[in-house]
């Protein structure tokens, strides 16, 4: 297990929270009221309708490849669904971390992706995109992120820091208050958000 350490939560400012909300498919839902280049965004996700997941192929074990492959880009059927970050207002610019639920043999299967595929018009940069199985049954537990935002370092933690993926992202057009964090669905079936804590955050003092 992998989470941030406590005092990061001293550096929380401004804090915005959603009450419950349906995620239908092919939205793209503003997360406003806080700084989006620097912030802490705590999200849960609830579904229902896992007999719709599309089966895992056995030969894709791969999950840094396989979030290569089926990016925030890729309709599947529950997922890719998560967020948005460091986005530019048109989305020509995102970094996407996301879920997608997979039919396995005898259980589901749950990816967790952190796609820089889009985090930048300047092809020059790095994007690569990383993935992580993680360790949880969708039916029974909770599916979370936490995700850590600083101007152009991405950290992501899953279902409560089962898994862990940082990134390093050169947005060109989503910097300072040009960057906006948006909570998405691409999915073809409806994803509920059961719940949602943002918070903007102050530059750390070092002495």
């Amino acid at each position: 297990m992998q989470w941030p350490i406590s005092e990061i939560e001293k550096l929380r400012g401004n804090q915005i929270e959603w009450p419950a909300k349906l995620l239908e498919r092919g939205s793209v839902v503003g997360i406003t009221g806080i700084t989006a280049a620097q912030a802490d965004v705590e999200i849960s996700f609830l579904t229902t309708a896992f007999e719709k997941a599309e089966v895992l192929d056995s030969i894709w074990t791969n999950p840094q490849f396989l979030c290569s492959q089926k990016g925030a880009s890729v309709k599947g059927a529950l997922g890719p669904f998560g967020l948005l970050v460091l986005a530019s207002n048109g989305l020509q610019e995102y970094t996407a971390v996301f879920f997608r639920i997979f039919k396995g043999q005898d259980r589901h299967i749950v990816l967790m992706c952190s796609d820089q595929s889009r985090s930048s018009i300047n092809d020059d940069n790095d994007k690569t995109s990383y993935g992580a199985f993680l360790d949880l049954d969708p039916v029974h537990e909770k599916l979370s992120i936490r995700s850590l935002i600083d101007r152009s370092i991405v950290e992501s933690f899953g279902g409560g820091g089962k898994a862990c993926i940082t990134a390093r992202v050169y947005p060109t057009l989503a910097i300072h208050d040009k960057a906006h964090l948006y909570a998405f669905n691409n999915g073809t079936e409806k994803v509920n958000i059961t719940s949602l804590r943002a918070w903007s955050m102050k530059k750390a003092q070092i002495n």
